[in-house]
């Protein structure tokens, strides 16, 4: 049945409780005798080059998003390439240059995790496509599709910063999709009611993506403190969310 779950039509919040429900494991006997279940992780990887800013704020709002879905079910994590050696030749089969450090491997040992459900990539848009720390991760996770797709049936969802509002989110998500894709990936994007491609945010340089008063959907850029309008965020909190149903239910 859970399997079943999985692959059908991914259903609306209102109903995410009764698949959350069906896919949960049936104790049997007295429950206060039975060992509590492992916890499920939802981990989100920033691929921003600058720590600690709009990518994984965002971020963090999708992963808000997937604890509220079974606190006692899903934990989290935030994990942030800033900081990170992510050479992308190794992609290619190149050796890493005398003295150069790869921390691909530490990553990938978390996000092969069995534990792991889900994952949400997130990256700023540099001219209308993922930042080169993004790539770089992304290609390098050809090591995980040549073992055995190490990452197949884990859910995906992805999330674009750009400078503008219309500066190129959506494509970039669809590129970042792609590579998730090829690695057997289960893919996932904001739901209802608007039904688009994930998580769309709006930083016009003020790296400030706090929710504004005004009307529900709000307004964001120049001239409004550069924060992001409610519907901006929204998006973001869906796609934790359906990641963290999805995942749960796989």
């Amino acid at each position: 049945m859970a399997d079943d779950l999985t692959r059908r039509r991914f259903l609306g919040t209102a109903g995410a409780a009764a698949a959350l429900a069906a896919g949960a494991p049936l104790a049997a006997g007295n429950p206060a005798s039975e060992t509590a279940p492992e916890k499920l992780q939802i981990i989100a990887v920033a691929c921003s080059p600058r720590k600690g800013k709009t990518t994984a704020a965002g971020l963090s709002v999708c992963l808000e998003a997937a604890r509220a879905v079974s606190v006692e079910r899903i934990d989290t994590e935030l994990i942030e390439l800033a900081d990170l050696q992510i050479p992308a030749a190794l992609a290619a089969g190149l050796p890493l240059e005398a003295g150069q450090q790869d921390d691909f491997p530490q990553v990938a040992s978390r996000l092969t995790d069995a534990r792991v459900a889900g994952i949400i990539i997130g990256t700023p848009v540099y001219f209308g496509n993922m930042s080169a720390l993004c790539k770089a991760f992304l290609d390098r996770c050809i090591e995980l599709r040549k073992n055995n797709f190490a990452l197949s049936g884990k859910v995906a969802g992805v999330l674009a910063v750009g400078g503008a509002r219309n500066g190129g989110q959506e494509l970039t998500i669809r590129s970042v999709q792609t590579a998730l894709m090829c690695q057997e990936m289960i893919i996932v994007g904001d739901g209802r009611p608007t039904g688009h491609f994930g998580a769309t945010l709006w930083n016009p340089g003020t790296d400030d993506i706090s929710p504004q008063p005004g009307p529900a959907r709000g307004r964001s850029g120049p001239g409004t403190g550069g924060q992001i309008e409610h519907g901006e965020q929204a998006r973001a909190r869906v796609v934790g969310g359906r990641g963290a149903r999805t995942g749960s239910t796989g």
